[in-house]
């Protein structure tokens, strides 16, 4: 049932974020989403103009509080099998071979693990490209440790070692956020971590001799027997109890679809079939989320009903799952355009009488209370300029469409639906002064003429 019935429909453009955007619109060109990343890499990518390549992007942004076999398996979904080794070599490998963020560079090497996990990894193309990380990285870590420091790069050495002596499946369950921030203990530090060179370089390869020739002289050559190849730091549970069972498989996959699906619904409506896949999921999905606030607009402009489950559970979730504070994505939701699906979509949150903690005072509210009190103003106010930018860009000749008598024609009828409900005081200035403003100066469209006249009759 939808929040108000119209046989109107408003284009589905933006007013503040370059998120939503519409083919063909001349107000509102198409741009595609920004997000700032720690690594350059990530940047040039991002503008690639190639929407997998941007999902990847996407995908290996929010990768650090989400299992390594689920990005693995998130990434097999996106990609195609004829593009993932080419994809691999263009994005993956400057992220592994590069000084980018750590929580990036361990699910980096667990895809190109993964990508040939079911085979030796002698006959992995990546083997050596992961051995000569792994022994850089070692060296630099060994380095840092003789001047009596400590090295980030511990854990990646201790990671690619795992994968190098085909252990990569007992790294899936984790994360690379609990895999970095896990304490090593000395006989898995960098300087008691060995592997036989000849097992994963080709003699023939040139980056054998550089890899060979950063090799401290003098480490024990059968050192790797006397650590097992379960062995795992204390914060980690023992390998006996992280084995995949086919279960786990099943949901590692199911868990990667719907990653997929929710990155797909910034994009375009997703079927009845998708969001039925992706529903029960959304749960899993925001604790810990890999949605920001800048991925909100759009999808509420596509998909309004997942867009309200969506925000149900970032509000019901623990403040510590959140990618950001939790009044960063209520901002956004201030700045939705005027058009029905945000309309329908904030109408359901201004009924939704769940409870939830109050981020400003700790204390008990419901998530209704805290859309009227947080966002409805915001968005009434930041609907009233849209629309006024939308009139000055007609009377200009900029634009030669309806937006702005149909975005009149809506805000009106919401309004009056709020009017109804209770949400809103016609009698009080506080909450009605800007819409009477509003409607008086466009009383020449019906709506706003009949909402003024309620307006008026509560004052007079």
């Amino acid at each position: 049932m939808t929040w108000m019935s119209s046989s109107l429909s408003l284009p589905s453009t933006s007013r503040a974020s370059p998120v939503i955007t519409m083919a063909g619109s001349r107000f509102f060109p198409k741009s595609p989403t920004t997000t700032n990343f720690s690594s350059s890499a990530f940047s040039s990518q991002k503008v690639s103009g190639d929407p997998i390549r941007a999902s990847v992007v996407h995908l290996l942004a929010r990768a650090h509080s989400l299992p390594c076999s689920a990005t693995a398996q998130a990434f097999m979904q996106l990609v195609q099998p004829t593009a993932r080794f080419q994809l691999a070599l263009d994005l993956l490998l400057p992220l592994l071979t590069t000084p980018a963020d750590l929580v990036q560079r361990v699910p980096v090497s667990f895809i190109l693990y993964s990508m040939y996990a079911p085979h030796s990894i002698s006959l992995n193309p990546f083997k050596s490209v992961l051995y000569t990380t792994f022994v850089k990285e070692r060296e630099l870590a060994i380095n840092i440790s003789a001047e009596g420091g400590f090295s980030e790069r511990e854990q990646l050495v201790w990671v690619l070692w795992k994968i190098l002596k085909g252990d990569g499946n007992d790294i899936g369950p984790y994360s690379p956020s609990t895999l970095t921030k896990s304490p090593l203990p000395p006989e898995l530090r960098a300087s008691s971590l060995f592997l036989d060179e000849e097992t994963f370089m080709d003699v023939n390869d040139p980056d054998y001799s550089v890899a060979k020739s950063t090799i401290t002289a003098g480490e024990p050559e059968q050192f790797a027997e006397q650590v097992t190849s379960k062995d795992l730091p204390p914060s980690v549970p023992p390998a006996t109890e992280t084995n995949i069972t086919s279960g786990e498989d099943r949901e590692n996959e199911r868990i990667a679809q719907a990653m997929k699906l929710l990155l797909a619904a910034r994009d375009r409506a997703l079927t009845l079939t998708e969001q039925r896949t992706l529903t029960p999921l959304i749960p899993r999905l925001t604790s810990p989320t890999m949605i920001t606030s800048v991925d909100l607009p759009p999808i509420v402009s596509y998909n309004p009903n997942l867009a309200y489950q969506l925000v149900i559970a970032l509000l019901m979730a623990p403040p510590n799952n959140l990618a950001q504070g939790i009044f960063v994505y209520l901002d956004a939701l201030t700045s939705l355009p005027p058009t029905l699906p945000s309309f329908d979509f904030l109408g359901r949150l201004l009924r939704e009488p769940s409870a939830i903690l109050d981020p400003s005072t700790g204390g008990k509210t419901t998530i209704a209370d805290i859309i009227r009190s947080e966002v409805l103003g915001r968005f009434i106010h930041e609907s009233i300029r849209w629309l006024e930018s939308a009139e000055r860009e007609e009377r200009e000749g900029l634009v030669s469409d309806d937006r702005f008598a149909k975005g009149v024609q809506n805000l009106c009828r919401f309004y009056s639906s709020l009017l109804k409900l209770s949400i809103v005081d016609a009698a009080s200035d506080a909450h009605t002064a800007e819409m009477v403003h509003f409607t008086l100066r466009n009383s020449r469209f019906e709506e706003a003429n009949v909402l003024y006249r309620i307006f008026a009759s509560e004052r007079f």
